[in-house]
């Protein structure tokens, strides 16, 4: 049987899934408390400092889930041009049947902020996570060091863009184009 999540489980995915959809300044605090069917209390209860608390969680939430996506297309992967495209399909896919992935789960939560220093750096210590763990799976498949870094780089540039193309021509065919344009050299 399925346990219910809990009240704070509740907060973090529907705020992750509204600052997505909407961006941090788009969403308001009764929204998230009405999609999570959670009390008003409970927020400050499980975040003290109420919505930016919340969206640091929510974007640490979302990291986690896009890691989990990386992690299993190269798992199976029988080479470095195969998980990309895997990884990429998969993203493609959830974009197709899900208008929750929109766009990047992080940058959409907390580059609307772009003077706080404290969501500045989730950012890059989110995205370094995203770039360290696609290094490892491309050195994982023959490549080396320098080749994995200059990959995971063009990787994680290249999807932020076909993420935004994707959101304006409502359709996932830039995200399934990436792996050809960041492994021309393979």
């Amino acid at each position: 049987m399925a346990q219910t999540p809990s009240t704070r489980d509740r907060l973090v995915t529907q705020a992750a899934l509204l600052f997505q959809r909407k961006g941090y300044h788009g969403v308001g605090m009764a929204e998230i408390l009405d999609a999570a069917q959670a009390p008003k209390g409970s927020l400050y209860h499980h975040f003290p400092n109420g919505k930016s608390d919340l969206a640091l969680a929510a974007a640490h939430f979302a990291a986690d889930q896009m890691l989990q996506i990386l992690d299993a297309s190269f798992k199976d992967a029988d080479s470095l041009r195969d998980g990309v495209t895997t990884f990429c399909y998969k993203l493609a896919k959830l974009f197709d049947i899900n208008d929750k992935w929109i766009g990047c789960p992080v940058s959409a939560t907390l580059f609307e902020s772009p003077t706080n220093t404290e969501f500045r750096q989730a950012t890059c210590d989110i995205f370094q996570m995203w770039l360290d763990a696609t290094v490892r799976h491309a050195t994982s498949k023959g490549a080396t060091e320098a080749k994995a870094r200059a990959l995971a780089d063009a990787l994680w540039m290249t999807l932020q863009g076909a993420w935004s193309l994707s959101r304006v021509r409502g359709s996932s065919d830039p995200i399934k184009t990436v792996p050809a344009l960041v492994l021309r050299d393979e």
